[in-house]
C-alpha cells in the first residue's frame, strides 16, 4: 500500500529529504551506468545494469523497473502499445542517443527519474537537451499560477510546437506528463507486474478513485480528467522532446504545496541534478 504525503512540505522537512535522498540515489545510478556504456549494449543490458546498481545499494522495491532506450527509441518512434517501451536488443553505437529512465523505493521513498545522453557527440540532442529548460520554467511558473494541469500540458505542447518538436510523452499511457507519487509501505519482498511495483501500483489506483469522486486526477494528461489545478503532493514530471527519430527528456519530482507564498506554493525538490548542472554550465 502507498501512504500519502501529510505534514508540512518545506524544502527541509524530513519527509522531502527522504525523497531528495532516493532522487539522488537514481541519478547517481544514471551517472554511472551512463560511465559504463559502450557500443554493442544492448538496451536490456543497460537496464540490467541499472538494477544490479540498486539493489547493491539497498533498493527492493520500484515504482517501476528500470528502462533504457537507444536510438530512434529515444523518440519512441512507431511505438503503439505500451510492451513497445519495455528494453530490446537494440544496441548502442558510436554517437546514438541514449535515454535511461529508472523509478526505484527506498526506505519507502519513491523517486522517478529520467536521464538522457549519448555515446558521443550527438549535436540534435545537445539541442534537445538545452531548450528543455523551458519546459522546466514554464512548468514551475504556470503550477504556481495555480493553471490547470490540462492547460499547463498544452502550454507545453504549444512551446514544443514554437521550438520546432514532437511532444513525446503523448506517446505514454493517457499522454500523461506527469503522474503523482507518494511514500510505499515496504515489505520484504514486493512483486511487479508488468514491470511496475504492486505496491505503487495500489496507491495509483487509489488515488485515482478518490480522485475521480473529488474532481482530480493523479495522472497529469491532456484529457478532461486533467482539468483541475495542481493537486498539493509530489509529481514526477518528465516533459520529452522529439525531433527526427532523436528524443531528450528530464525526469524529477515536482513539490505542490497549499502554501499562499508562491515560492512555497510549488518548488522543484532539488536543483542539484545532472540537466540542472548541465545548463547553468552552459551559461
Amino acid at each position: 500500500m502507498t501512504t500519502a504525503v501529510t505534514g508540512e512540505l518545506s524544502v527541509d522537512s524530513a519527509e522531502l529529504r527522504g525523497f531528495r535522498q532516493v532522487q539522488q540515489l537514481a541519478y547517481a545510478c544514471a551517472e554511472a551506468v551512463a560511465a559504463r556504456l559502450e557500443p554493442g549494449i544492448t538496451e536490456r543490458e543497460a537496464a540490467r545494469m541499472q538494477r544490479e546498481w540498486l539493489r547493491e545499494r539497498g533498493v527492493r522495491d520500484w515504482f517501476h523497473l528500470p528502462f533504457a532506450w537507444f536510438g530512434d527509441r529515444t523518440a519512441f518512434v512507431n511505438f503503439r502499445i505500451p510492451l513497445q517501451f519495455f528494453p530490446t536488443n537494440r544496441r548502442l553505437e558510436p554517437g546514438m542517443p541514449f535515454i535511461l529512465d529508472m523509478a526505484p523505493v527506498y526506505d519507502g521513498y519513491t523517486a522517478d527519474i529520467g536521464y538522457s545522453g549519448s555515446l558521443g557527440i550527438n549535436p540534435v540532442q545537445d539541442k534537445l537537451m538545452a531548450d528543455l529548460e523551458a519546459h522546466r520554467e514554464l512548468i514551475l511558473r504556470e503550477v504556481r499560477e495555480r493553471r490547470p494541469l490540462r492547460e499547463i500540458y498544452e502550454d507545453v505542447d504549444r512551446l514544443m510546437v514554437r521550438q520546432g518538436y514532437a511532444n513525446r510523452h503523448r506517446a505514454y499511457p493517457f499522454g500523461v506528463i506527469a503522474h503523482k507519487i507518494d511514500r510505499v509501505k515496504e515489505r520484504r519482498w514486493s512483486p511487479h507486474v508488468f514491470g511496475f511495483g504492486t505496491q505503487s501500483l495500489k496507491g495509483l489506483a487509489s488515488d485515482a478513485l478518490h480522485g475521480h469522486r473529488d474532481g482530480w486526477s493523479p495522472l497529469w494528461s491532456p484529457y478532461r480528467f486533467s482539468d483541475h489545478p495542481p493537486r498539493p503532493g509530489l509529481w514526477a514530471v518528465e516533459p520529452h522532446l522529439g525531433f527526427r527519430g532523436t528524443g531528450a527528456k528530464f525526469e524529477e519530482i515536482l513539490v505542490v504545496t497549499d502554501s499562499r507564498d508562491p515560492e512555497q506554493s510549488a518548488f522543484w525538490l532539488d536543483d542539484d541534478l545532472p540537466h540542472v548542472r548541465r545548463w547553468a554550465e552552459e551559461k
